[in-house]
C-alpha cells in the first residue's frame, strides 16, 4: 500500500483505471451514481426486454448506498456503503454496459472479479464507519431513475473528494485476500 493519495475525477478512462492499484488510497471527485440490488434488478431486466437504461453508464462509477434523507441544510443525508456481494448476480451485466467503477463495502466474488478483469473495472472500497464524512464530500444529489424505491433510487450525485481505497483493481488484485495473507505470514 502506498501513503500517497490518488486524486482521480470521473468520468474513469481506462488509462485511469488500469493506473490504480490495489491498495491505493483515492479521493475521488466528479459524478457518481448510487444504486442497490433492486435498482440492478429493475435494470437487469430491463436489459433482458431490449429496453434502453436510464443512465448511460459507459465510464461510470456505481456507489452501493441507499442514503437517507438529508437534514435542513444539507444536500443529503447518511450515505454509507452496503454490502457489495448483493450486486454480484447483476454485476457483469452491468460491467458490459460499460460501468468502469463500483463502490461498496466488502470482498466480490471470483465471478465479478474475473468479468472486473475481462472489462478493466475497478472496485472502491468506501470507508467503513464514515457516512457522514463521504455525505461531507456529496455536493449535489439528484434521483434520476426509480424514484418509487425510495432510499434505492438510482441518484446522481456529485462528489469532491470522496475517500475510497482501492480494494480489487482491474487485474483482479484483491486486498481482501492479501490482507488474510499477510496477517497469515505476521501470525508465523
Amino acid at each position: 500500500m502506498t501513503a500517497d493519495i490518488k486524486r482521480i475525477t470521473t468520468p474513469l478512462t481506462d488509462e485511469v483505471v488500469q493506473s490504480l492499484k490495489c491498495g491505493d488510497m483515492v479521493s475521488l471527485s466528479g459524478t457518481i451514481y448510487t444504486g442497490r440490488d433492486a435498482a440492478h434488478k429493475m435494470m437487469v431486466e430491463m436489459l433482458e426486454r431490449g429496453e434502453k437504461l436510464p443512465v448511460d453508464w459507459t465510464a461510470q462509477v456505481i456507489y452501493y448506498a441507499g442514503p437517507t434523507p438529508p437534514k435542513p441544510g444539507k444536500v443529503i443525508g447518511s450515505c454509507g456503503p452496503t454490502t457489495s456481494g448483493r450486486m454480484d448476480a447483476y454485476s457483469r451485466q452491468m460491467m458490459a454496459q460499460g460501468l468502469k467503477g463500483m463502490i461498496g463495502k466488502g470482498p466480490r466474488s471470483a465471478e465479478v472479479i474475473e468479468a472486473m478483469k475481462e472489462y478493466g473495472v475497478v472496485y472502491f472500497a468506501a470507508i467503513g464507519g464514515a457516512a457522514a464524512l463521504i455525505a461531507d464530500s456529496v455536493k449535489a444529489c439528484e434521483v434520476v431513475a426509480f424514484d418509487e424505491l425510495g432510499p434505492e433510487a438510482i441518484r446522481r450525485l456529485q462528489v469532491e473528494n470522496y475517500p475510497c481505497i482501492v480494494a480489487i483493481d482491474a487485474q483482479g488484485n484483491d486486498l481482501y485476500q492479501k490482507g488474510v495473507e499477510r496477517y497469515r505470514l505476521e501470525e508465523k
